[in-house]
């Protein structure tokens, strides 16, 4: 099984380029709690891998590609190994790793999500799998380190982008089981819902575009309340009464 993504040396790197700097981002946060290296080994592989281990077990592919492949697993823990020393400078690169995050989530979304189809999932499946693969890492982290997981508490685009590429990927997928896309139209496409992902992302940090929350009420409008239980009063007499009057 090869995904079209990782058919390409330069796609592969670019992924590797991703699993290092998620495993940074993951470290980080250990650095910012004040753990020490084992704990930042630690987040920086679930960060960098978590997400495609859950998916890979929901899916029984096993072993994980997060345990079984060599390259991705020491480039996660190399990454850990280098935010103990250079966090400092980590911390303060904060376009270039919001960038290479947003990336991240378009390439594991897609690759997520048509790892799933070609298994034989259902779409509405393969985009839920496809977002696990994406947000997975970091929401393992986040609960490891007791913290909201990001994608909640950040009010700007991210689990948002995931959905959308994950979505566009399955018509893709679709598209070349139908034989309606040959291979290199598929590799193109999956490279544009990346870069989708990526630029929405990328404009609602920058713009500060965010989603909306829960309307404001100021009243509130129960069936129980007795306004709703009044009923007009009947006189028995009422009707004879206004003909008396007319008269």
């Amino acid at each position: 099984m090869e995904l079209a993504l990782e058919s390409n040396a330069f796609f592969m790197g670019v992924e590797y380029l991703a699993v290092f700097c998620c495993g940074l981002m993951g470290g980080l946060c250990a650095v910012r709690k004040n753990y020490d290296l084992i704990a930042m080994l630690i987040t920086a592989w679930l960060t960098a891998l978590g997400g495609g281990i859950v998916r890979d077990i929901v899916l029984g592919s096993l072993p994980p590609v997060g345990i079984a492949d060599k390259g991705f697993v020491i480039t996660a823990l190399v990454s850990g190994l280098a935010v103990a020393v250079f966090h400092p400078e980590v911390d303060k690169l904060k376009w270039s790793m919001l960038t290479i995050d947003a990336l991240s989530v378009g390439l594991f979304a897609v690759n997520g999500t048509s790892k799933a189809m070609i298994l034989g999932m259902s779409g509405m499946t393969s985009v839920f799998l496809g977002m696990i693969t994406a947000l997975g890492g970091g929401l393992v982290r986040d609960m490891l380190l007791n913290d909201v997981p990001m994608f909640i508490r950040d009010k700007h685009w991210y689990a948002i982008p995931s959905a959308v590429g994950s979505v566009l990927t399955v018509f893709v997928c679709k598209g070349v089981q139908a034989r309606v896309l040959n291979f290199n139209a598929e590799v193109a496409l999956d490279v544009s819902i990346v870069v989708l992902v990526v630029v929405m992302r990328l404009l609602s940090v920058k713009f500060n575009i965010t989603m909306p929350g829960a309307m404001v009420r100021h009243e509130v409008f129960l069936p129980s309340q007795s306004r709703y239980l009044q009923r007009p009063v009947i006189h028995p007499h009422a009707d004879d009464d206004r003909r008396t009057r007319d008269e």
